[in-house]
């Protein structure tokens, strides 16, 4: 069996020499792919299509993966399982063609269209009058058009040798990845980031991931698991990078030194300066990032500009102009859905009153306050790793103690509810224990203040969701203090 790529239709119109070039990169960028899956196999240009020659046959399960895999790989518009028979009669022919095509055809115009070479006792003509009377007796309902029909059946004959498409499978469409240039995509791991990731790896843009750790260990590793699972779905066929930069301590400066209602705007900042760094180190030339306009207050046209106004890149936001669930809809098409729906988005900057219109000044003045040698910090412990290598041993999370009923902090008569929630949030909705009173710490001084705290007595972290105060205890049980577990209310 043979597989049959015609290219994304865009590609047929560019001028020859990028097309050529576009051809050659799909051709390297397929042998990539399937090369675990079939070694040796051969593509072909044909230079209307490309075509896919297993050396060996394969099993089902070999198949399937390998049928899945092209339909992945941007640049391809149709996937073509074709048949090879030898050619013994007309009669012979139309009974192999009649059952690959009689749902298809039902109730269509359709026209028989052979392609032959060699020499033949028949026209191409003779072969497909024939062709198309045994389809019009089989297909309920079809009709013969042969100016604009609805469907063309295609039949190649090469000597002796009958080629029928057996399958089509749609592709992905696109342009072969890599013909675009490169690009660093911030990627969080909700809905947003690994759709704009995926819309511009279709679109040809070789794409390394850029992740801001702003929970820990836990936020950490379901971030790595969606960038592997995107990155082994849709751009195999190259080697890019996974950047991580801990953020926590930016978190913490800004919810000391910057007014809430400007935080989430600081912060994006921040990001992307840190990002034009980690970019002009690996020679990346542009941003991505999942942002869609004012679908949250530092999407507004106003904050995007304040925010684009720190980049030294341009930065592609294939999002922009979608709604939220287009964008789900996509999610699940490309299969981030679930890693969405286990990774919670972190909260802990956002400001219940956050300032949708500030003016430049504002975010100039709020930012002189803020110590840039934390951020100076972050880059320089960044860590790099390879995206093929990112579930490599993956090391195990702690484990941290949850209690989740008033009975149970009763029964625990040595332990002390620490309160993590920003001041304004613990102002608004005091948190009432069934025995005593909580201690207040905000998250942004937890990791500073754990070490001083009496070793002697267990703590347990609560926040309005227990999501803020999970991954906090994890990154506390990662730096060997494990007296720390959460409270759910």
């Amino acid at each position: 069996m043979r597989y049959r790529i015609k290219l994304f239709p865009e590609i047929t119109i560019k001028s020859r020499p990028v097309r050529k070039e576009m051809v050659r990169c799909l051709r390297t960028n397929v042998r990539n792919t399937l090369e675990g899956l079939s070694p040796g196999i051969r593509v072909a240009d044909c230079w209307d299509a490309l075509e896919v020659r297993p050396r060996h046959i394969l099993d089902a399960p070999t198949r399937d993966a390998l049928e899945a895999g092209l339909t992945r790989i941007s640049g391809i518009h149709e996937v073509q399982v074709v048949e090879t028979h030898a050619f013994v009669s007309f009669e012979d022919t139309a009974a192999r063609l009649v059952p690959l095509w009689r749902d298809t055809l039902a109730g269509r115009r359709f026209r028989v269209r052979v392609k032959r070479s060699g020499h033949h006792g028949f026209t191409s003509e003779d072969l497909e009058r024939h062709l198309g009377h045994a389809l019009l007796n089989a297909a309920k309902g079809a009709t013969v058009d042969l100016r604009q029909p609805d469907v063309e059946v295609r039949i190649e004959l090469k000597g002796n040798r009958l080629i029928l498409v057996a399958r089509r499978l749609p592709g992905l469409g696109g342009y072969p990845l890599g013909t675009q240039g490169q690009a660093l995509a911030l990627i969080s791991g909700g809905y947003d980031s690994p759709v704009a990731a995926w819309r511009l790896l279709r679109r040809g843009l070789k794409t390394h991931f850029l992740f801001f750790n702003l929970g820990g260990p836990a936020h950490e590793k379901g971030v790595r698991e969606v960038v592997h699972h995107l990155w082994q779905r849709y751009s195999a066929s190259h080697r890019v990078n996974f950047v991580s930069v801990p953020f926590e301590a930016i978190v913490s400066e800004i919810q000391r030194s910057v007014p809430a209602g400007l935080a989430g705007v600081v912060l994006k900042r921040m990001m992307l300066r840190a990002a034009n760094r980690v970019a002009a180190r690996a020679r990346i030339p542009a941003l991505v990032t999942g942002d869609a306009l004012a679908q949250v207050s530092s999407q507004s046209l106003t904050n995007l500009s304040l925010i684009d106004a720190v980049s030294e890149r341009p930065i592609l936001r294939p999002l922009i102009a979608s709604d939220k669930q287009t964008i789900i809809t996509d999610a699940r098409l490309i299969g981030t859905d679930r890693f969405a729906e286990q990774l919670p988005e972190y909260c802990g900057v956002i400001s219940k009153r956050p300032n949708v219109r500030p003016h430049a000044i504002q975010i100039e003045r709020a930012e002189t306050a803020f110590d840039f040698a934390v951020l100076d910090d972050a880059v320089a412990n960044s860590t790099v790793t390879r995206v093929d290598r990112l579930m490599d041993s993956p090391k195990p999370l702690p484990q941290v103690q949850e209690i989740d009923t008033p009975e149970g902090l009763i029964a625990a008569d040595d332990v002390t509810v620490i309160d993590i929630r920003h001041p304004d949030e613990r102002d608004a909705q005091p948190l009432e224990l069934p025995r005593g009173e909580p201690l207040a710490i905000p998250f942004f001084e937890l990791m500073s203040r754990a070490e001083t705290l009496p070793s002697d007595r267990r703590y347990l972290l609560y926040c309005a969701q227990g999501v803020m105060s999970r991954m906090q205890a994890m990154q506390l049980a990662e730096r060997g203090m494990r007296q720390f577990g959460v409270y759910r209310a």
